[in-house]
């Protein structure tokens, strides 16, 4: 991803709900309950660990079991100190107190605890990265330095690659033309960081670093998942067994949930897009727009999907009385630069959602040459009296505005062909008139119709028109 374009704007949850769900997080919910448990006589090592001996009251405390139960417990006692849910008071002596972040937890606004959440997160996103225990110890040499190259481990290449999967899954979840529900299979997920663009079949090389990288993806999406931030479900590990041994049950090697499925929950988006913003990434949110201006808001959906930019529309018509915010639409949406045609398609369209109290601003620009057509299409379709008829040069001029929207918009798209199409066949003299037209874009758009038609005698009249158009406006 480049941090200098947009990426699709999200819908996040209220911040309220995103606040109870990260307080009912396992990671975050233990680590409060360490920290409330924490006193006068609970002691840290040098790395602000809990000493070994009090490692099992924490165990009984969070009424964990199993051979990872230390470790958890161990895990969620880092997060308090990280998180500034417990403040080492003394490194000598190792003692601690309760962090002035806990009181935030149940006192605390809704963003103060997601900003505890926030904390979290990066302590576990960190420790994502960090390879098993075991082969760091093993990994150790005489001056007590991790031998890093022994496990054939980079921690930056290691941060750098989960981020880019994160962002990854953050661009499938949040774009309007991903998976319904959000779940990602492991293997595509690995392949987009993997799988070179334009290979058609992957070599078996690059298929082997998928794999590798599937089965790294694997352990760190179950550290990842107490936090809150996806919803996963594991490899089978049945596909890890030995091959030399019986499987246990036929199993089908076709069904792609096998290999691994991941979701962002709704608190994952959160915690997601303000690691991009702070990373200098422009994350758009819908309801960033709701205060600003209509300019602003005309050139911020410029680039939303429909859906996202009429949800960001409703928004801001929410907070303003219709009549006043069809003039502010309006008077935004005029001008002769590149970016108006989708400026007055945007303003269009949050017109749609106008009622019909805001009529007289549109009667006002009747006889406005960029705004006049579209103000008596809205005006026809509620049915108002007395809508005077555009003159020709109005029709021809508001077609080659919507047709350079659209295309800024969608460019050559199969709807734009569809209407391209059509404007040919219902006007047998499109083209002679067309290049007359006075629009910045004509040519382009007259180019752009010459692509896009099917006909190719209909596609050489589109040219030559275009081409016409260029010597009026002497380019």
């Amino acid at each position: 991803m480049s941090d200098s374009s947009p990426l699709p704007p999200v819908r996040l949850h209220p911040e309220a709900e995103l606040a109870r769900a990260a307080l009912s997080t396992p990671l975050l919910s233990r680590a409060a309950r360490l920290a409330r448990w924490a006193g006068p006589g609970t002691r840290v090592d040098a790395g602000g660990g809990l000493v070994e001996e009090q490692l099992p009251a924490a165990v009984e405390l969070l009424g964990l079991t199993g051979d990872d139960a230390v470790a958890y417990a161990s895990e969620a006692w880092r997060v308090a100190v990280d998180a500034g849910l417990v403040e080492i008071v003394d490194e000598e002596a190792g003692t601690v107190r309760a962090g002035e972040e806990l009181k935030l937890l149940t006192a605390g606004s809704p963003r103060d605890v997601l900003t505890v959440w926030l904390a979290a997160l990066e302590t576990v996103i960190a420790d994502a990265t960090v390879p098993d225990l075991d082969d760091l110890v093993d990994a150790l040499d005489e001056g007590g330095e991790v031998d890093f190259s022994s496990l054939g481990w980079d921690p930056e290449a290691e941060a750098e690659f989960l981020d880019g999967v994160l962002g990854n899954l953050y661009l499938l979840t949040v774009s309007e033309d991903g998976p319904g529900d959000g779940t990602v299979p492991l293997p595509a997920l690995a392949a987009s960081m993997l799988v070179p663009d334009g290979m058609g079949e992957p070599t078996n090389d690059v298929l082997e670093q998928v794999s590798d990288a599937m089965m790294r993806l694997d352990d760190q999406f179950r550290v990842l998942e107490p936090v809150g931030l996806v919803d996963y479900r594991p490899v089978d590990e049945a596909l890890m067994a030995d091959t030399d041994e019986e499987p246990a049950a036929t199993v089908d090697d076709t069904d792609v949930a096998r290999y691994g499925m991941v979701r962002l929950t709704p608190l994952g988006v959160y915690g997601l897009r303000a690691r991009l913003l702070e990373a200098g990434f422009a994350a758009p949110a819908v309801g960033d727009l709701a205060d600003k201006g209509a300019d602003v808001l005309l050139d911020g959906t410029a680039r939303f999907g429909r859906s996202a930019a009429r949800a960001e529309t409703e928004q801001w018509l929410a907070r303003r009385e219709p009549l006043a915010a069809a003039r502010e639409l309006l008077a935004a949406a005029r001008g002769s630069d590149d970016g108006a045609p989708l400026r007055r398609l945007r303003c269009q369209q949050a017109l749609s959602l106008v009622g019909a109290e805001a009529e007289p601003a549109l009667r006002e620009v009747l006889d406005d040459p960029e705004l006049g057509g579209l103000a008596r299409v809205w005006l026809s379709e509620r049915g108002a009296a007395e809508v005077p008829a555009p003159s020709e040069d109005m029709v021809f001029w508001l077609t080659v505005d919507t047709l350079a929207a659209q295309l800024a918009a969608e460019g050559n798209s199969e709807e734009l062909q569809a209407l391209v199409e059509g404007l040919a066949a219902q006007h047998s003299g499109f083209f002679t008139a067309a290049w007359r037209v006075e629009h910045p874009a004509t040519a382009e758009v007259l180019d752009a119709m010459g692509r896009l038609h099917p006909d190719k005698k209909v596609a050489k009249q589109a040219r030559k028109a275009a081409f016409k158009a260029r010597s009026q406006q002497g380019s």
